[in-house]
């Protein structure tokens, strides 16, 4: 359903965060090629270095390390810092342009596993809401019908029993900065936020955080690419720790 009329706009939020002490928690490979490498990121490490030079551990520098051979920029696509799940790095110039261009074409599949407050009306669907930036609030998105840039998430219910809310599968068909946490959020997409978002949740405390020890129940659990080498469909799954 395309939006219509004007939308709600976003309340405030506490945008300042404290990084986790993840130094003793193992960065796991799922898979690896010559080519790539394939790592399930923990929920609080940085996918890549953040400007602080304080904040300087994260996926990248974990991976570098890792692979000291590697060349290129390695960086194919990033999570949000409280994102957990499939990430994936580029261990080749080659290889890192091959997959720069799948993604860009659509090529790569990714769906993601949540855990929403409430349960949506209906058992499955689309929304397409427009997002942009705001400006004011960076990085946070608003929902914009009118200068928004075109978003399509699919989506449907895998237990809407789950003990900690209703579990469902997110399946992002582009790839806006908070484009999930915000469709599943806005009452012209899912009207039910995610457990933990403490952004673009009504429930999350009045300092813009959820209670603590809450993380965002949010997981990047598949992801299917074709290999850049090979040229086989290759497809990978990390259960969600939640």
């Amino acid at each position: 359903m395309a939006p219509k009329g004007a939308l709600p706009p976003l309340s405030k939020r506490r945008l300042g965060f404290e990084l986790p002490d993840l130094s003793q928690v193992k960065l796991d490979i799922v898979a690896e090629s010559s080519s790539w490498v394939l790592v399930s990121k923990p929920a609080g490490l940085l996918s890549v270095p953040a400007k602080d030079p304080l904040f300087k551990d994260c996926a990248l520098d974990r991976v570098q390390k890792l692979y000291p051979h590697a060349t290129g920029g390695m960086v194919v696509h990033r999570l949000d810092l409280p994102t957990s799940g499939l990430l994936l790095f580029a261990l080749t110039p080659q290889s890192l342009s091959h997959l720069n261009q799948q993604f860009a074409q659509r090529k790569v599949s990714k769906t993601y596993t949540a855990i929403l407050e409430k349960v949506p009306l209906v058992a499955e669907g689309d929304i397409y809401l427009p997002l942009r930036l705001d400006p004011f609030q960076r990085p946070l998105q608003v929902a914009d019908p009118l200068h928004g840039k075109p978003c399509h998430t699919r989506w449907r219910i895998l237990d809407a029993q789950h003990p900690q809310g209703c579990k469902v599968a997110l399946q992002p068909l582009t790839g806006r900065t908070h484009q999930l946490r915000l469709h599943s959020a806005h009452p012209l997409g899912l009207n039910s936020p995610i457990l933990g978002d403490p952004h673009y949740s009504v429930n999350a405390q009045a300092n813009g955080s959820p209670p603590q020890g809450i993380r965002l129940h949010l997981h990047a659990s598949e992801l299917s690419f074709d290999d850049p080498e090979s040229g086989q469909r290759l497809y990978f799954k990390d259960e969600a720790p939640f």
